[in-house]
């Protein structure tokens, strides 16, 4: 199916042409023609497949066709993302596809100062991307509207609930008085996601391209186990002995990721950093050098990397597992894309054994184990008995890490002021 069959307006369809755009994904066959028949859509996807354009598309097509323009610090359409790296290359891609039309497109997000985002909303805006937070921040101070909404686009909805945003997104809800289109685009489900769609989807299609929870099938996955103050020298053991090229790291502290860079540099493998602590300018050149093969390892956390967009990738390892066993599909998304062979690659100590049964519940599937000469780990099977043999440990293996919602009865009387209020307008 190609995109010149879905009469998308003349002044789009010259922009996906130029950008390259010639069939559609399997997430934007099934999306696009639902969406552009006013459904609500709950699509579970991985990264890499597609979905900004299986999202966006039908909505610039509806804001073109009616023909309106945007009032004065409102916005006709909302995109939500959980970072702003993520809201920036949305931003980038809405505004390649609608560079021959009049729609005004604007992105706010932390880490840039308040009064420059403040001018891009005095005017209204047709599309406004957004984190919750920073997006809650401009409402508070009345430099946007979205009472009036005609679509809210949640992408990455799990990680936008798994970073705490829960409450904002109920208070963003909250000032919506319209009846908006609402599509949610995640790579992973949990219950507080399904409690949230229940919510205030009406009616939704329900979408998915693999299985929920699922990674590509052209990602061979691989643990090696190993001792946590080993990890470094097996690191750069692999890249250097495997001569492998362009390698994604993952870590869950900051600190780590500095550790990690120096040492790789001592060894003679150029690396760069991408976490919380470096400007949005460092981290953008930091990209530049990687994506360039100036620099063949870049040492990532989760939150940073986040709407890194990386065509390609062939390593992704996770030197540390991740805190959820979700974030494993998020990080090795980024590999195997597009038909490609990709390789995720774990680095598992005794410590992390835990984790690693529950990314295997989550994702179906035994991940193949290797013992790299020189670096098995101390008393490792004995560890692993002795785990296996622990209540606690069989009661858990089974669960994902992924927190629910608080309970406490103030929270819990917000959601029920917001779903009366949301199922009044809506008409359920």
């Amino acid at each position: 199916m190609s995109f010149s069959s879905q009469g998308f307006a003349p002044e789009v369809a010259k922009a996906l042409t130029e950008i390259g755009y010639e069939k559609l994904t399997p997430i934007q066959q099934k999306a696009i023609p639902m969406a552009r028949k006013g459904h609500d859509i709950f699509a579970t996807a991985q990264t890499g497949t597609g979905k900004t354009a299986a999202f966006s598309l039908p909505v610039i097509q509806h804001l073109l066709d009616s023909g309106k323009q945007p009032s004065r610090r409102t916005a006709r359409a909302l995109i939500l993302a959980p970072t702003r790296e993520l809201v920036a290359q949305i931003s980038d891609n809405i505004k390649a596809y609608t560079k021959y039309t009049s729609l005004s497109v604007a992105a706010v997000y932390g880490g840039n100062k308040m009064s420059s985002q403040v001018r891009q909303l005095e005017s209204g805006v047709d599309i406004l991307v957004a984190t919750p937070g920073r997006l809650s921040e401009h409402m508070q101070e009345g430099n946007v509207s979205i009472a009036n909404l005609e679509f809210l686009v949640f992408d990455e909805a799990d990680r936008i609930l798994d970073m705490g945003f829960i409450n904002a997104v109920r208070e963003i809800m909250m000032e919506v008085e319209t009846a908006p289109q609402i599509m949610m685009f995640s790579a992973t489900t949990s219950s507080q996601l399904n409690q949230l769609s229940a919510d205030i989807l009406r009616k939704p299609k329900r979408i998915s391209v693999d299985h929920e929870n699922s990674t590509a099938a052209t990602v061979a996955h691989v643990v090696y186990p190993v001792d946590q103050e080993r990890k470094t020298e097996l690191l750069s053991e692999l890249i250097g002995r495997k001569n492998w090229q362009q390698v994604l790291v993952f870590v869950n502290y900051k600190e780590t990721a500095n550790e990690i860079v120096k040492e790789l540099k001592l060894d003679g493998i150029k690396a760069v950093l991408c976490h919380g602590d470096k400007a949005q300018s460092a981290r953008r050149r930091a990209l530049d050098d990687f994506k360039e093969g100036k620099a063949r390892v870049m040492v990532a956390t989760d939150v940073a990397a986040r709407g890194l967009d990386i065509e390609s990738l062939p390593h992704v390892i996770n030197y540390d597992m991740p805190f959820l066993a979700e974030d494993y599909v998020h990080r090795i998304g980024r590999t195997g894309r597009a038909g490609k062979q990709g390789h995720a690659v774990s680095f598992v100590s005794r410590e992390e054994e835990l984790t690693l049964v529950q990314v295997e519940n989550l994702i179906k599937q035994r991940i193949r184990r290797v013992e790299q000469p020189g670096y098995e780990p101390k008393r490792r099977e004995a560890y692993v008995e002795k785990l296996n043999s622990k209540d606690a440990f069989k009661k858990r293996r089974g669960r994902t890490n992924n927190p629910d919602a608080p309970k406490d009865q103030a929270s819990a009387e917000r959601r029920l002021s917001m779903m009366n209020r949301i199922k009044a307008r809506r008409g359920k």
